[in-house]
């Protein structure tokens, strides 16, 4: 049984959920894991949302919660040398850590981790593309998709390292972007770039766009079940953080996951 930690902000609701279906996977006795504790980057009182978690996590779950506030640590350092407040803050949390976990979970933990720190925690994330496509924010990605005219996206989980983006992927999803509920989308699109170029689309209707829209859709459709059958095929041994391996391939499960949940 593989014991993990969990890191989380929990800024919003979806933090909170993601835990939710974690654990209940786990006692289902689908995930043979067991998460050792929750790490929260806030301390009660700092927001609504993340109070919500901690209290679920403590009542609910019985986990063992540790909280360490990472905007009230050292602010003015934060301002003014962002890296060593990094390296600084995550040397507090690691004290805080127990022993004996085999790898992390960043679940909506808004803090790029120090290099020391994830050198020393095993630690997996999700980002929203495929293994060598587009870095950067999920709003980010999706403009370069859009840009590129590409057919295909995703979503992969990867090990952190200290280069933002770049640790070694795990386990991915792929997103055909080009099926035919997206081609009237990407027509309506190709009129604005045809014209006035990137520029023009983003200036014009930005997020808005229904193209953009779409293919945020289908990718956070895909994020939970992907991190639940990643975490499945880490728990059972199918992949490992020292596996020099292709990434695995999980498109027909996380579809089929889907059709179940439905």
């Amino acid at each position: 049984m593989k014991r993990i930690g969990w890191f989380t902000t929990g800024r919003d609701e979806a933090a909170l959920l993601l835990l939710e279906i974690a654990y209940r996977k786990i006692k289902e006795g689908f995930l043979p894991l067991e998460i050792a504790y929750l790490f929260v980057s806030r301390e009660p009182g700092e927001s609504e949302p993340s109070d919500r978690l901690i209290r679920v996590a403590k009542e609910e779950m019985g986990l063992r919660v540790i909280t360490f506030s990472a905007k009230k640590f050292l602010p003015e350092l934060r301002q003014t040398n962002l890296e060593e407040w990094r390296d600084r803050y995550h040397k507090e949390v690691y004290k805080l850590l127990p022993d004996g976990v085999d790898f992390g979970m960043l679940a909506g933990y808004m803090w790029i981790v120090s290099k020391e720190f994830c050198e020393k925690v095993p630690l997996l994330n999700l980002h929203p593309a495929l293994p060598g496509g587009p870095k950067g924010t999920w709003q980010e990605v999706i403009w370069q998709l859009i840009s590129a005219r590409s057919a295909e996206t995703g979503v992969m989980i990867h090990r952190v390292t200290p280069e933002l983006d770049e640790g070694p992927p795990l386990t991915f999803v792929r997103i055909p972007i080009r099926t035919e509920e997206f081609l009237p989308l990407w027509d309506e699109a190709e009129r604005v770039l045809l014209k006035k170029h990137l520029s023009g689309l983003k200036k014009e209707e930005g997020e808005k766009n229904r193209l953009f829209l779409k293919i945020r859709e289908e990718g956070v459709k895909r994020e939970l079940p992907l991190i639940v059958l990643t975490l499945k095929a880490l728990g059972e041994g199918r992949i490992s953080f020292d596996s020099q391996e292709l990434p695995l391939d999980l498109t027909q499960e996380v579809e089929e996951y889907l059709k179940k949940e439905i």
